[in-house]
């Protein structure tokens, strides 16, 4: 069954910002919070989970201070 209300959350979006104390932060809805949210099935869940690796390999890269 169709969801459209998940169009709200997609495409998925990752925000990161700096804290006023220096700290980097990073937010994103995690594909399993949208899975219960919307009553996904696995199939299409595992579409949007490539997020959670993608986001940990860019972070990984970065040069740390």
């Amino acid at each position: 069954m169709a969801q459209p209300m998940i169009a709200l959350d997609l495409p998925l979006k990752v925000l990161a910002w700096e804290a006023t104390d220096g700290k980097v932060w990073v937010s994103y809805n995690d594909p399993n919070y949208l899975k219960q949210r919307f009553s996904l099935s696995d199939e299409l869940v595992k579409n949007i989970a490539i997020i959670a690796p993608l986001i940990n390999e860019a972070l990984s890269s970065v040069d740390h201070k």
